[in-house]
């Protein structure tokens, strides 16, 4: 299902047929290095993550990660969504992109999208967590108007995360 539209983009629902696209997605160095390794080897384990995360987010919550295509062609280019977490207690903006498509503004033009919707579905504050050496994904969410917070550690033990936020 279509959610939103941009010049260049296409963001929709995940599906199961999304899973050979998530699962060159998870094992890109790049998101294994900034966003962690999910542990995603096989299609069957891709499958069972895009059950058990966008598409089980969106049938619960109403929003969720989507696959980010191109218009021209449909082809998946990354994902980019609201998302709930267990560590936030606010609904947080993600994303991720396939290396082709990094560099080339459509992670600001999804993102954008993003945002403005948002508030749409009733959402009045956003917050964003990146690596702090993710110098590319830190300085998008200031270029969106995401205000860094603070440096945050999630969950005892882990590296830490830098914390942004807007409001609406």
């Amino acid at each position: 299902m279509e959610i939103l539209r941009t010049e260049r983009l296409r963001l929709r629902t995940a599906t199961p047929d999304d899973i050979v696209f998530y699962h060159a997605l998870v094992n890109d160095p790049a998101f294994i290095e900034h966003i962690g390794d999910r542990g995603i080897r096989t299609l069957d384990d891709a499958r069972q993550a895009l059950l058990a995360g966008p598409v089980a987010m969106q049938e619960e919550r109403g929003h969720s990660l989507y696959v980010v295509e191109l218009s021209e062609c449909g082809s998946p280019i990354g994902m980019c969504g609201l998302i709930k977490r267990d560590t936030l207690e606010e609904i947080d903006i993600g994303y991720a992109y396939l290396p082709d498509w990094r560099g080339q503004g459509y992670a600001y033009e999804a993102a954008r999208a993003v945002l403005d919707y948002a508030p749409t579905i009733g959402i009045r504050k956003l917050v964003a967590i990146t690596s702090p050496a993710n110098v590319a994904s830190n300085g998008l969410l200031r270029k969106l108007g995401l205000e860094f917070v603070e440096f945050r550690h999630l969950v005892p033990g882990d590296a830490g995360t830098n914390l942004y936020s807007i409001e609406f």
